[in-house]
């Protein structure tokens, strides 16, 4: 028994590491490499692995320990905030695509109560799939991302009244009717047992594991809180995915929440992989090699006209035109609550055993059509739009402000606020048009074009500009619009970002010397808070930093006109940190001198000045 444990255990992990790792280097993702690992090694495949529901039952862990990973990261005040698309965008994508679903099915001549349970069932989507592909690319905070996630959450709500549908169509709705109501006041106690448990109790708990020093046993712990909410879950027939969510949520605030997910993390990684192979094997191909049009003409319906819906609909879920189609294509495949509606159904009898794997067949190919579906948009697609983008016409720019943005990322956007604030008029420039379309909406003027056209800064009014900020993440683009403006409107005032020391210098170059670096004045106050939490008063800290600032500028300056010298600049960098240690180390030397024998700066066994000038 244990050898054939073993053994399985080797067949998971081999076709994992072969395949996974292929399906990424020809560009399909990791998804699709796990659920062709599954396919290969299952019954259909080598029939290496037979127990295929015991698999399947064991790797819904993974779906459960991402849920509740991701409720981690949301506190309440924040999932608040999301009401609006959950319960709004999610209640509309299940009425719209199920109604939709079950008329055309009740069009092909399907019984209606057939129609209903397989259109609900299909309206859901993979919540697996399509987070893992989120997380993959970098997409959740996305628009895209963030709809389909609120999307998905208002999913996994509604596969609770879906099944409790299930025996309403039966005809059984008096005999349930007393054991709904006890239902709901079990889940009512349920969902108070877990806030006041999440609220008054895992802190300490954790707390007192934390002193103990031993690393297992809180990670133990954690694994204990997600089963034992699983089973609180399970006692009352609620989804165990959003019940784990809640608790995530809840504990969002805790002070060990990021001790929590390093702790989860790998758990949730591995068994998340396994669910897509347990996936891949319980694919009943012989439905399909029995009605091979069939099957795959109900997955290519289900493909197409689920996904023509949530395009449309990705107009009203504030969607950026670039992401709607690949909005469509990530949601339109079925999901995994899916096959829990449709064995609630096949219990209840209101679905045939065999109606219900023709289902469960589609669902399954639809899930794997998914990271195909997302290739072909890479390979096709993607570059169209990208080629669109480029073809665009700049926008014809009607309004003339004393500052002029030319980037409106993360940097650019912090001065325009600021700016916007003191009610300072604003033009910005940027060439992002999902980024310009979403920024619109809350009322500012951001307009198309490519900023190094000196035509479209004409347009803007740089002619009556008093400053112009260049905020440009490209450092060749900013670059050539200093050339462009310089050539043109040598006296006007440039203020811009540099990316690093070499655009410092490249901007310098051309006359530019009201430069900021992007990253240093966040970087230095940073460090001014490190050295305050070590013991440093905040005069002291502060005076660290300006004398930090104002050393690392000369240091810059002196190295500018040895930028093609690199032994040059190594003697400089040495003879800067003697420098800089010999002017900390002497301003310390005063603030002791000034302070009281009961001072409140640290000595650590040392001097506190030795440590930065060395640092």
């Amino acid at each position: 028994m244990a050898h054939g444990f073993l053994l399985h255990m080797v067949f998971y992990l081999v076709a994992a590491v072969v395949l996974v790792p292929l399906a990424k280097r020809a560009g399909m993702g990791a998804v699709l490499g796990y659920l062709a690992a599954g396919a290969l090694i299952g019954p259909w495949g080598m029939a290496l692995i037979g127990n295929v529901e015991d698999v399947l039952t064991v790797s819904e862990f993974g779906v459960v320990l991402m849920l509740f990973l991701i409720g981690l990261e949301l506190e309440p005040k924040k999932l608040w905030s999301l009401r609006r698309p959950i319960f709004g965008w999610g209640g509309a994508q299940v009425l719209l695509v199920g109604a939709v679903l079950t008329a055309a099915a009740m069009a092909c001549g399907v019984d209606w109560k057939i129609a209903l349970i397989a259109g609900l069932g299909m309206s859901l989507s993979s919540t697996a799939i399509v987070l893992a592909t989120l997380g993959e690319r970098k997409l959740m905070p996305s628009p895209a991302g963030s709809a389909s996630f609120s999307i998905l959450l208002f999913q996994d709500i509604a596969a609770i009244p879906m099944i409790a549908l299930v025996p309403l169509l039966a005809g059984v709705a008096a005999e349930h009717s007393g054991g709904g109501w006890m239902r709901v006041v079990k889940l009512v106690a349920v969902l108070l047992t877990l806030i006041a448990f999440g609220r008054c109790l895992v802190n300490p708990i954790m707390r007192f594991l934390a002193r103990t020093g031993l690393r297992e046993l809180f990670t133990a712990f954690a694994l204990l809180l997600v089963i034992g909410i699983c089973l609180l879950m399970e006692s009352v027939g609620l989804s165990l995915a959003l019940g784990t969510f809640t608790a995530g949520v809840l504990l969002a605030d805790s002070e060990y929440r990021h001790q929590l997910i390093s702790d989860l993390e790998p758990f949730k990684g591995l068994l998340l992989g396994l669910f897509f192979m347990a996936v891949g094997m319980s694919a009943d191909f012989g439905v399909l090699l029995a009605h091979p049009l069939l099957v795959l003409g109900l997955t290519c319906g289900l493909l197409l006209l689920k996904g023509a819906l949530l395009y449309g609909m990705a107009f009203w879920f504030d969607i950026p035109r670039g992401q709607r189609l690949f909005f469509a294509l990530l949601m339109s495949q079925g999901g995994e609550f899916a096959f829990v509606v449709f064995g609630s159904a096949v219990e209840a009898r209101v679905l045939a055993p065999d109606t219900s794997a023709m289902l469960v067949m589609v669902v399954t190919l639809s899930m794997v059509a998914t990271p195909l579906l997302l290739l072909l948009y890479d390979r096709l697609a993607a570059p169209r739009l990208r080629g669109a983008r480029k073809k665009r016409e700049a926008d014809k720019i009607t309004v003339e402000h004393p500052v002029i943005i030319a980037g409106f990322g993360r940097f650019g956007q912090i001065i325009g606020r600021l700016l916007s604030a003191n009610r300072i008029g604003v033009t910005v420039l940027d060439h992002d048009p999902d980024q310009i379309e979403l920024l619109r909406k809350f009322g500012y003027e951001v307009f198309y074009g490519d900023a190094t056209r000196i035509d479209l800064l004409e347009a803007a009014g740089i002619g009556k500009a008093v400053a112009l900020v260049i905020a440009i993440d490209n450092v060749d683009d900013s670059l050539a619009l200093v050339d462009a403006v310089r050539e043109r409107y040598p006296s006007l005032t440039i203020l811009a970002r540099a990316r690093n020391v070499t655009h410092y210098y490249e901007l310098l170059n051309r006359g530019v010397t009201l430069i900021e670096r992007e990253t240093f004045e966040a970087s230095l106050q940073l460090g001014a808070k490190v050295l305050q939490r070590l013991g440093f008063g905040a005069e002291r800290a502060e005076q660290a930093a300006r004398i930090f600032r104002t050393h690392n500028l000369k240091m810059l300056m002196e190295a500018y006109p040895h930028q093609q010298d690199p032994d040059k600049i190594l003697s400089l960098a040495r003879k800067g940190r003697l420098e800089l240690e010999e002017m900390i180390a002497g301003d310390a030397a005063a603030f002791a001198n000034a302070e009281t024998p009961a001072g409140s700066v640290p000595t650590f066994g040392h001097d506190p000045g030795a440590d930065i000038g060395t640092t």
